[in-house]
C-alpha cells in the first residue's frame, strides 16, 4: 500500500469522525496555514503560488460562511458572517492589489476566531 494513500485515508477518517467544533478549528488552522504560506511567497497574479494559497484560504472562509446555521443563534451567525465577509474582502484585496498587509488583516480575524473557538471547547469540557 502506498504510504501517501494510507496517510491521506487516515487524515480523511480523522476529519470525518471529528466533533464539529474540532472541524471548525481544523478549518481555521488550515486557512491560517495558507495565509502564512502566501505571506512568505512573492506577490503574484493568477497562476502564482501566492494566488493559489490565497484562493485556498478564501475557499475555507467561504465554506465556513456558507455553513453558518442562522436559525440556532441568529446574532452570533450574523456577526460571524460579517467577519467572514471582511476576511474574504481582505483576501481579494491582497490578490487584486498585490498587498500583503491585507493578508495580515485577514489573519488577525481568523486567529482571534480560532482562539475563541478554542476557549469554547475548553469551557465545554470544564462543565
Amino acid at each position: 500500500m502506498d504510504p501517501r494513500t494510507a496517510a491521506g485515508a487516515y487524515r480523511e477518517a480523522a476529519f470525518e469522525n471529528a466533533p464539529p467544533i474540532k472541524i471548525v478549528r481544523m478549518l481555521y488552522s488550515g486557512a491560517l496555514r495558507f495565509l502564512d504560506q502566501a505571506a512568505a511567497e512573492p506577490a503574484g497574479g493568477l497562476g502564482s503560488r501566492y494566488a493559489y494559497l490565497l484562493m485556498r484560504a478564501d475557499s475555507i472562509v467561504a465554506e465556513l460562511r456558507l455553513a453558518l446555521l442562522k436559525e440556532h443563534a441568529p446574532d452570533v451567525a450574523a456577526n460571524l458572517e460579517q467577519l467572514y465577509l471582511f476576511v474574504e474582502d481582505r483576501l481579494r484585496a491582497a490578490m487584486r492589489e498585490q498587498n500583503k498587509a491585507h493578508i495580515s488583516d485577514a489573519r488577525k480575524v481568523l486567529a482571534n476566531l480560532l482562539e475563541a473557538w478554542s476557549q469554547v471547547e475548553l469551557t465545554s469540557r470544564a462543565s
